[in-house]
Parts: structure tokens; sequence; C-alpha cells
């Protein structure tokens, strides 16, 4: 087999590239390990950037996100017993977020190369690349008990944290920046009216919680548990009584509870690795980097990781700009670090760390305190919440 650009993971990064790329032209293929069910199971984040709004839309995959999704145009922050409200609107010049899953969007992204007909191989095996720092790379995997060959132009690694892209490559050509939290996030949906019109961060000294929502009708709440704990100490009524203790109490008195139909804890890290590309091959979103989801820049890393190759391999194959490729990891690292550093912030800012000391505390207390309360504070949060501008490629 041969393509142009060979992907490996049909996540909603890799499925992004792969639909940009068949739009002008240029062939795929995209080689998954799950079968497509599967990868439509994963629950997670459901807040979408203005850029990958408007990357999705570029696409032709918005049709459905516009019509069902919700335009958020600001969000809350509980602490101290009152609600501020951030409007990102206002201090971004008119700019949004989208609330719509990425279970959506990985559907919607499916259905659309299903369309094009543009070939996805799911449930392949033991993939590996070779020869990557070679202008004739490729890949090998098993696929239906048969070992195939692909012959490619470029690697797109878009497998996530534990994929293979990252791991082929020799571990002495990177360099790895890593912070695990001493917390995680115990989350559930369930199919009740969210408490209030737009997300809510809550901080209180019980620890961090967050009501988020996936439509009007489903909704998504987070509680700050340690590290070790277990899902299955946490029945639905111990999860509602201990969110409703972390909300103002308003938000308390009107919240909505029900049966929960996923429950789950997730770790916390903050992880980059250095650089994001090896040779011909390419690496996107989790594959390269994970941020702490507080400040909802997991997903849209990815989507600007995306949207840096796709433009960048767009004038290698239009105008031979070969000089390009090289810029790849550069461009999207800056970009990188400012979002692991709000993503930081934010987690730093409004969650409890064990074995803080009452100076610190009282510092972390007036820090959110400040910025709150000066427009200039706000307009900081709003503009790195929206998401920073994707770099021009030229």
């Amino acid at each position: 087999m041969k393509t142009q650009v060979a992907i490996i993971g049909a996540g909603p990064s890799g499925l992004l590239l792969g639909q940009l790329l068949h739009n002008v032209g240029i062939d795929t293929v995209i080689l998954e390990r799950q079968a497509p069910d599967y990868v439509l199971s994963r629950i997670r984040a459901g807040v979408l950037e203005q850029g990958m709004v408007d990357l999705l839309r570029q696409a032709g995959v918005g049709q459905r996100m516009d019509a069902e999704g919700l335009v958020h145009g600001g969000f809350e922050l509980a602490f101290d017993g009152r609600q501020v409200h951030i409007d990102l609107q206002a201090l971004t010049g008119g700019k949004t977020v989208m609330i719509y899953g990425q279970t959506e969007v990985t559907r919607d992204l499916m259905a659309a190369r299903q369309t094009a007909g543009a070939m996805t191989l799911y449930e392949t095996s033991n993939v590996q690349p070779h020869d990557m720092k070679t202008d004739r790379p490729y890949l090998t995997f098993e696929k239906d008990g048969e070992t195939c060959r692909l012959d490619c132009d470029y690697i797109a690694g878009c497998d996530g944290f534990h994929g293979v892209a990252r791991q082929s490559i020799p571990s002495d050509s990177l360099k790895i920046f890593e912070r695990v939290y001493p917390f995680g996030w115990l989350g559930i949906l369930a199919d009740t009216p969210p408490v209030h019109d737009e997300l809510v961060y809550a901080r209180h000294e019980r620890g961090f919680a967050l009501c988020s929502m996936r439509s009007a009708t489903r909704t998504r709440y987070y509680l700050q548990v340690p590290a070790e704990e277990k899902v299955e100490n946490w029945s639905d009524q111990r999860f509602w009584d201990e969110l409703k203790s972390r909300l103002p109490e308003t938000l308390a008195n009107d919240l909505v509870t029900g049966p929960s139909i996923e429950k789950s804890i997730a770790p916390l890290r903050s992880f980059v690795v250095e650089p994001m590309q090896y040779g011909r091959m390419f690496l996107l979103g989790d594959a390269a980097h994970i941020v702490p989801p507080t400040g909802a820049k997991g997903l849209n890393l990815a989507a600007s990781d995306v949207s840096t190759l796709f433009n960048i391999l767009l004038k290698v194959y239009r105008e031979g700009r070969t000089d390009l490729l090289e810029k790849y990891s550069e461009i999207c690292l800056r970009r990188v670090w400012k979002a692991e550093r709000f993503s930081w912030w934010m987690t730093s800012i409004l969650h409890n760390f064990p074995d803080t000391d009452a100076f610190s505390q009282r510092i972390t207390q007036t820090e959110l305190a400040y910025f709150v309360g000066s427009e200039a504070g706000r307009k900081t949060i709003a503009e790195n919440y929206v998401g920073l501008p994707y770099e021009a490629i030229e």
C-alpha cells in the first residue's frame, strides 16, 4: 500500500488532519488500533476554543456542531462564597467557546471520512514506523492476521500518550518535561439539566469542583479527589452531596441530581516532549503533550497541532516548501507551552494541594481575588480561555 500521509490514530486529531488533507487532494490512510465503537465510547472534554470551531468548519464538518452545540460567551468562578462572571466576549473582542462533546466531534469526522471514501483501517495491531529519518518512511502493521506495509511521504502520530508513535523515537532524541499532580478528578455524566447556563469553576476548602455540560439535558460534573482515591468508594448520592457542599448556596439549591451514566477518576499531569518531530514523523496532541483539564486545553491543543501540520504540508505539496517541515515543532511548542502555563495556573489557583502551608494558601487566595478583581486580570484569563491565535505559516 502507498499513500502521501500515513496517520496513526483515528481520534479527533487524526481524523481532523485526514479530513483537511483529503479536502485539498492530499491522500491519507489512517490506522487505528481499536474498533470504531470503542473510539466513540471515550468520554472526553467538550469545550472547544474559537480556533478549533473555525477549523472544524474549514474541514466541512461543523454543521451539526453549529446546530446542536452551545455557544458560551463566558464562565463563572466561584470562591469565598461568591460568583464572578468572566465575560469572554466582552474581554476578547467577541470570541466565544463552543460546548460540544469530543465524542460528537469524532462521530462527525468519522461520518465525513466515510462519505469521502477515504481509507481508515480499524483494529490494526503492531503498528511500527520505519525509516523516519529518510525520505521514504513506511509503516508495518497487522490486519486480519496479515502483515502489511504502508509506504508514505510523511507520518503523523496522533495515537495518544500511550501510543506507538512517540515510543518509536529513540529516547536520547527526546527531552521530557513532566509534572504529576497529587490529586485527580472524579467525574460523572448524568442526564440532568445544567445547574447554570455556563460552566462554573469552584474553589473550596474541601477541594475544587467543576460544573460542566454536554448539552442542555446532559451534564458533566467533577470533584477534586486524592490521587489514590477509588471510584467504587463513591456512590451517586455521596458525589451529589459533596458537590453541593463545594458550591455557593444559590447554585447548590438549584442542582438537579440523578443517576450517573458514567463515573471515572482521571489523574492530572502536565507533560511535554521536545521536539515534536523525528525526521518525517510528526507528533500531534496527546502523543506530544498533556495538560490538566482545568483550562480545557487538551483537545484544543491537538487541533492547533493539526492546523500547523496541515498548513505546512499544504505548502510542501503545493509550493515545494520543504524548508517548513523542520519548523513544525518550534511553531507548535510556542503555543503548547503557553497553554501548559495557563492550565498549570488554573490548576494551581483553584485546587487544594496537600501539605500547603498557611502562607501559601493565603497567597493563592489573594492571587485569584486580584486577577478577578482587575479588568486586566480578567482579560488575561479570558484571552487564554478562548484560545490564543494560531501562528501563521509563512
